[in-house]
């Protein structure tokens, strides 16, 4: 994803508390290769066995060039790298997804984010309530997976909230 308008300040590497953030500010994570390990032990742990995630055969005669992952799979890969980037969020706790899976991700894959602040507002129980979009791409830039999450923040101590 290229920059947009809506993007004010990109996040270097620290802790960003709910008081530290403005809409606009973004950031990229590292990336990961997705294996065939992780989509076989996925569907172990989900029970979702169905043929397109363990049939390369199935998947092709589908138009995929091989057998895909899940794209639970994929999307707990972005949240783990938004969790483990060099820019680390003071997150207490997710409050949901909204999440479109737009493209197949196969072993070998490699996969990234660009992480974005689309909101902020403090809750009626004074919590930092923070709404990020995160758009994942594999290499050559191709759109994979795009959504936003919203996430309960910590207040900086001593930080004045708004």
């Amino acid at each position: 994803m290229n920059a947009t308008a809506d993007e004010r300040r990109k996040l270097g590497a620290g802790e960003y508390w709910y008081d530290d953030l403005q809409r606009g500010d973004f950031y990229a994570t590292d990336s990961v290769e997705m294996t065939a390990a992780q989509i076989t032990a996925f569907a172990e742990l989900s029970g979702d066995f169905f043929d397109v995630h363990m049939s390369d055969e199935f998947a092709q005669a589908q138009g995929f060039p091989s057998r895909i992952a899940h794209g639970l799979l994929v999307l707990s890969l972005i949240d783990g790298l938004k969790n483990r980037a060099a820019v680390k969020l003071m997150a207490v706790a997710s409050l949901g997804w909204d999440w479109k899976f737009k493209g197949a991700v196969v072993a070998g894959d490699r996969i990234a984010a660009r992480i974005r602040v689309v909101g902020k507002r403090v809750s009626s129980r004074g919590h930092g309530i923070v709404s990020l979009a995160l758009t994942a791409t594999k290499h050559g830039g191709q759109v994979v997976h795009e959504g936003e999450t919203t996430l309960i923040m910590r207040h900086r101590p001593g930080g004045i909230s708004g």
